[in-house]
């Protein structure tokens, strides 16, 4: 990364920084392009040489807030994925207590985010955000389940959309329910009561 690569990427972290700040006061609606500059130290022009509107910054908090998520995993994805097709199955089920309590605490610490870009889907962009994710490893699982090609697609569009649906509902309720209860209910909702993963990963968690 040059100078300025890394002068243009620390300015947009700032702003980044500022907005999520900011949400934890106001709605989203109401956070103007001044607020954002004064927060993060910048000036309006500066602003508009990273985005064209809020949004797009909303867009970027997103991003960056599921980079922090990631960083909390002791295991890579470059590191799991080649580890695919030789693991135990039970290893592959990654939709399990102890990621969901991980995963879920995450987006409760950081509930004014959710909630404004769960209000603006635009900038949610789950499809893009899981495009890697799904060719990468969701499809690989799925094969080691032998779970039929033609298949897939339509499971793993019900898995990332409707475990986001749940969420969604969840931060609607303000996270009032506990961490542990929407756990549950998404296992349930993921895997027939015969199939629902007893293990934990301990420290083998994956990003």
């Amino acid at each position: 990364m040059t100078r300025s690569e890394s002068k243009y990427f620390n300015t947009a972290l700032m702003m980044d920084e500022a907005l999520i700040a900011l949400l934890e006061e106001k709605d989203f609606e109401y956070i103007s392009v001044k607020e954002i500059c004064a927060r993060a130290g910048v000036n309006r022009s500066t602003f508009y040489l990273h985005y064209e509107t809020v949004a797009d910054l909303l867009s970027e908090a997103m991003e960056y807030n599921i980079r922090q998520f990631r960083e909390q995993f002791s295991v890579t994805a470059e590191q799991f994925i080649p580890t695919i097709d030789s693991a135990p199955l039970s290893d592959l089920m990654l939709v399990n207590s102890d990621n969901l309590h991980l995963y879920l605490t995450f987006i409760k610490e950081h509930k004014s985010l959710y909630n404004a870009v769960f209000k603006n889907p635009a900038c949610m962009q789950v499809d893009r955000q899981f495009e890697q994710t799904t060719e990468n490893v969701l499809v690989p699982i799925m094969s080691r389940f032998h779970i039929p090609q033609k298949e897939q697609k339509y499971r793993i569009g019900f898995y990332i959309h409707g475990c986001m649906a749940v969420i969604r509902e969840w931060i609607k309720q303000n996270c009032d329910d506990a961490v542990e209860d929407i756990a549950r209910i998404l296992i349930a909702c993921i895997y027939p009561a015969d199939e629902q993963p007893n293990h934990t990963l301990g420290e083998q968690k994956h990003g």
